[in-house]
């Protein structure tokens, strides 16, 4: 018996010994990212003009990837210029001719035994420059948001002294995505300044058409999987939480886009003469719509969330850890209730039917008194784990069957319009499934460990992003664990007009890349 209690506390005297070294490590570790942190921030404080500079070059060259895809090309020189200053070795990847080109670059560094690939993509949205207060192709940077009292522009030429962190860039792509780009190659800059060397091989793979679907990309990531091996992806692409705290999300939607288009009679007719006699398209398309999601979100065709996987313990709890937001957002947006009432967070974790456009005839002071031709819809559908984009095209075309619509893929001709009495025009977007990476792999451990060391204290973890990205394509063809680690704020006006970017995000986005350069390798060491 005596040697037995001897014997429990010598177990316990070395678990507490492990347990010390291991906080000694941990403190260690926060240590070494703190000085990381501090020496990059001295640096940038002395570089801000010429960063805020690089990026206003780079948001200077039109990007809209569906529109001309010589403009992309035009991109991807200029970037593949940028990381040849910083020593990286480049190439220029595509899947075949009307492929947008990737860009690919590599620093490889001595003794390093991980390597991780760091991805955003330099494509945008299409711009309408007469809803903009500004010219989206020139960077213009105001002292806050706009509608905000005060708000004026800034002189970056004239201007003295340090740069305000609260002050905004405005520009198409500002935040989604050019920004993460140059926070990651200034990191790069400040590492090297500061006599700090990467504790990773480092790979950078920048994208040319994700806003368009990347509809090469898998072809591209097949073609050269050689290229990009690597221990572990880092997607930049996404926005902070909407606390203003630093976030990683292990997952993200899929996406499969929808546009629908019923119609009328052969012309226009006047609604006096006709109305309520000849079946009006507008009208048709409405029932259609309600047929599919009700006002709370829920999607109502048969089967439709069958394939959904639940979430882990770990997912529940990180979903759950999350902070309330729900209430200073309604006041920000201006919404008396949201729907279904839940937490943001539960929902986006939920499939979704959004309808992101609807025409038919004119609209207001253009709007004749007739009955129109056709109307149009179109409809995003946001997937989650094990949801696939053919098999919701499935379900939805089935529901419009049974509901007695007769699908054609293009115009329908005079004898069609004659034989059905309820014709929708059916097309579909490529998309690609939702993916999600293991919250408890090294990896994401190792990721969320220097991140908290480099933001000084807990950071929101999310286990799918509401947006989409094209992690499934990486996940499938590379099978590496990816996690993403966005940088830009959330009230950022992502494909929309004015987008922008506040600098304390940028700020933050290169002290935040530049600790993982330098420490994810140390963090997570190759196994012996």
């Amino acid at each position: 018996m005596t040697s037995g209690r001897f014997g429990a506390a010598a177990a316990v005297m070395a678990l507490l010994a492990g347990g010390t070294a291991m906080a000694a490590d941990n403190a260690n570790n926060a240590d070494s990212t703190a000085t990381v942190r501090e020496q990059v921030r001295a640096w940038r404080k002395t570089h801000e003009k010429q960063i805020v500079g690089e990026l206003a070059g780079l948001l200077a060259l039109p990007n809209v990837a569906a529109a001309n895809i010589q403009d992309i090309h035009k991109n991807a020189e200029h970037l593949t210029g940028m990381l040849r200053q910083r020593g990286f070795e480049t190439r220029i990847l595509t899947a075949g001719e009307g492929s947008r080109p990737a860009v690919f670059g590599e620093l490889t560094v001595p003794g390093a035994t991980r390597t991780v690939v760091f991805y955003a993509h330099f494509d945008g949205q299409p711009v309408d420059p007469k809803g903009w207060a500004s010219d989206p192709w020139k960077a213009v940077v105001r002292t806050g948001p706009l509608g905000t009292p005060g708000t004026r522009e800034v002189d970056l030429a004239t201007h003295e002294g340090p740069l305000d962190s609260e002050w905004r860039i405005f520009a198409r792509s500002a935040s989604d995505d050019k920004s993460p780009i140059v926070a990651l190659l200034a990191a790069v800059d400040g590492l090297r300044a500061a006599g700090i060397q990467p504790s990773v091989n480092l790979k950078v793979f920048l994208e040319g058409e994700e806003e368009d679907g990347s509809p090469h990309l898998t072809d591209i990531l097949k073609a050269h999987a050689g290229l990009l091996a690597a221990d572990a992806w880092v997607l930049c692409d996404g926005p902070t939480h909407q606390t203003g705290r630093m976030l990683l999300y292990f997952g993200a939607r899929g996406v499969v886009s929808l546009n629908l288009t019923v119609y009328g009679p052969l012309r226009p007719l006047h609604d006096g003469h006709y109305g309520n006699w000849a079946p009006n398209p507008a009208v048709l398309l409405t029932h259609l719509l309600a047929g599919l999601r009700d006002p709370e979100g829920k999607v109502l065709v048969p089967g439709f969330y069958d394939d959904m996987r639940p979430l882990g313990e770990t997912e529940k709890r990180a979903a759950a850890a999350m902070p309330a937001i729900e209430d200073d957002l309604r006041q920000e947006l201006g919404l008396a209730r949201s729907e279904a009432d839940g937490r943001l967070q539960d929902r986006v974790m939920l499939p979704a039917l959004n309808l992101r456009g609807f025409r038919a005839g004119g609209v207001e002071g253009s709007a004749p008194l007739a009955v129109p031709t056709d109307a149009w819809a179109g409809i995003d559908f946001r997937l989650v784990p094990n949801q696939t984009p053919d098999k919701v095209k499935q379900r939805i075309e089935d529901h419009l069957r049974r509901e007695g619509w007769h699908i054609v893929a293009e115009p329908p001709d005079r004898e069609t319009r004659l034989a059905h009495p309820k014709i929708v025009r059916v097309t579909w977007t490529q998309g690609y499934p939702p993916a999600r990476t293991d919250m408890d792999t090294p990896a994401s451990r190792a990721v969320t460990a220097v991140v908290e060391q480099a933001t000084g204290g807990p950071v929101v973890l999310v286990p799918s992003l509401g947006g989409s990205l094209p992690m499934y394509m990486f996940n499938d063809t590379l099978q590496v664990p990816i996690v993403g680690v966005p940088m830009v704020n959330y009230d950022n006006n992502q494909h929309g007009n004015d987008e922008n970017l506040r600098l304390q995000n940028l700020w933050d986005g290169i002290e935040v890349y530049a600790a993982l350069i330098a420490r994810l390798g140390e963090e997570w060491p190759s196994p012996p």
